[in-house]
């Protein structure tokens, strides 16, 4: 969780930082085998390089970004958890709860989706 201790200081509502940072640690816990990175100033999560999932945090919401066929695959689930979402992210409101349950899917498709993947992002 190194990695992510300099974002996360930024993030001047507490309540926010306490959501990212149990969110965070989490996936660290639940997928240990998981690089941690900041690129493009969200924290992610990689798999032998190649992109599972990131973070952005904004005013309302916190963005989840798992690329577009993650979203596609879970289209109805997101949905589901009254999340809205667009072709690449889903946003969880800071006032509804995290839907650990479809975040663990969504993590375990990718890394078993794109486990012989050999770049960054899918092509």
């Amino acid at each position: 969780m190194e990695t992510f201790e300099e974002f996360l200081s930024k993030i001047g509502e507490p309540d926010h930082k306490g959501r990212l940072e149990e969110i965070l640690g989490w996936i660290k816990e639940k997928f240990p085998q998981l690089e941690t990175a900041i690129k493009w100033n969200q924290p992610m999560f990689t798999d032998h390089g190649t992109f599972i999932i990131a973070f952005s945090v904004a005013k309302k919401h916190l963005s989840v970004a798992p690329e577009k066929v993650a979203i596609v695959q879970f289209s109805e689930p997101i949905d589901q958890a009254g999340y809205s979402q667009t072709q690449e992210l889903f946003r969880i409101p800071w006032n509804k709860p995290v839907d650990f349950d479809l975040l663990e899917k969504i993590i375990a498709f990718n890394i078993e989706d794109k486990a012989d993947c050999q770049s960054f992002w899918r092509k």
